[in-house]
């Protein structure tokens, strides 16, 4: 996927009027598609009606929460959400992700970021299921022969240290809570792999960063988890 939005629709869920119509300029001037509703029950109806490929849903809905509406939508769609809204609380943060948001953006935004963050969901959303092999920047791992390279170079993972690699490889660009990586790789939310957690992941920047202090590849979402950042 380039840089154009040509072909891909965005649904934007959000009471405020005024930021309905700058994310539509913003999007339309970037070849998006866009249908913008301001209520969850709208939203609902919208997301059936015209399937978007990716949905930008504030929180402070007039009708409904926005994690309500993000409840209800995950019982029967997989369509990337991005948390758009003022609330800045860790907490919060993490139900909206513990929810199945894909993103979540604190306005005010910078809509070059905003846009990044939507081409990356969407990139995310088609790569599920289309390559075994996964490769960006100096990255390069192979899922199926469980191969690791760093600038063509072989790296030696633990078993546990690349499960959780590439669990971010299947969620690359998808920020996620502490909680949800410690149930995919331990099937148990226990408040002690949470530390067990943060151990694998400093050893595994140490195998593929170029300065495991400042990562480039896995990065720390401060309170809140972690996200394979994508760089291409």
């Amino acid at each position: 996927m380039n840089d154009s939005g040509k072909g891909f629709k965005i649904l934007i869920i959000d009471d405020e009027s005024q930021i309905r119509r700058l994310l539509r300029i913003s999007l339309e001037a970037n070849q998006f598609k866009v249908f913008d509703v301001g209520t969850g029950k709208e939203g609902m109806v919208s997301v059936t009606m015209n399937h978007p490929d990716v949905v930008l849903l504030d929180l402070g809905l007039p009708d409904e929460d926005g994690l309500e509406v993000l409840k209800n939508l995950r019982e029967w769609s997989r369509v990337p959400v991005i948390v758009l809204t003022v609330e800045d609380s860790e907490p919060v943060k993490v139900r909206a992700l513990d929810l199945g948001a894909d993103d979540y953006v604190t306005k005010p935004f910078n809509t070059a970021e905003l846009l990044a963050r939507i081409r990356v969901a969407i990139r995310h959303s088609y790569k599920i299921d289309e390559s075994p092999v996964f490769t960006d920047g100096e990255l390069e791992v192979d899922l199926n022969l469980r191969l690791v390279k760093i600038k063509g170079q072989e790296i030696k993972l633990t078993a546990l240290e690349y499960s959780i690699l590439a669990l971010f490889i299947r969620n690359a660009g998808k920020v996620m809570t502490h909680n949800y990586i410690i149930r995919e790789i331990w099937g148990n939310p226990y408040a002690e792999n949470a530390q067990i957690l943060r151990v694998h992941v400093a050893q595994i920047r140490k195998k593929i960063e170029k300065n495991p202090s400042i990562p480039e590849i896995l990065i720390t979402e401060s309170g809140v988890g972690y996200r394979l950042k994508v760089l291409s």
